[in-house]
C-alpha cells in the first residue's frame, strides 16, 4: 500500500532533523576538545549514551516514516541514514525533502 502524504512526510522529515542535530550534539561530547570532561562526569557521560540511544533510532525511524508516506520502501532509506551516519542520515534527508511535491499556493489552501 503506497500513498502520498506530503504533509505529514514533510512532518516527519522535520523530525529526523532535530533527532538527528540531537544525536550529532551528543557525540560531540565525546569528540577531543570535550571528551575527558565528559568522562570525568558521570551524569554528562551518562545524559550523553542516552540521548544518542534515544535520537539515533528515532531518526532512523522518522527517516523511513518519510520514505514510506513518500511512496517509498523504507529499508533502503534507513539504512543509508543508519549505516552512514551521520553523513548518509543528512544524504537521506536531503534526498527524501527533493521527493516532495511543492504545491502552489491556491492549490495548497484550497486543500485545507
Amino acid at each position: 500500500m503506497s500513498f502520498l502524504c506530503p504533509l505529514t512526510a514533510r512532518r516527519a522529515l522535520v523530525d529526523a532533523a532535530l533527532a538527528l542535530l540531537a544525536a550529532c550534539a551528543a557525540l560531540t561530547q565525546f569528540l577531543p576538545p570535550l571528551a575527558e570532561a565528559t568522562l570525568d562526569s558521570t551524569p554528562r557521560a551518562l545524559a550523553a549514551g542516552l540521548m544518542v540511544a534515544l535520537a539515533l533510532p528515532l531518526h532512523c525511524w522518522f527517516v523511513g516514516l518519510a520514505a514510506r508516506r513518500l511512496g517509498g520502501r523504507a529499508i533502503g532509506w534507513v539504512g543509508l541514514a543508519a549505516l552512514l551516519f551521520p553523513v548518509g542520515g543528512a544524504a537521506a534527508l536531503l534526498l527524501l525533502a527533493g521527493q516532495l511535491r511543492v504545491q502552489p499556493p491556491h492549490v495548497a489552501a484550497a486543500a485545507r
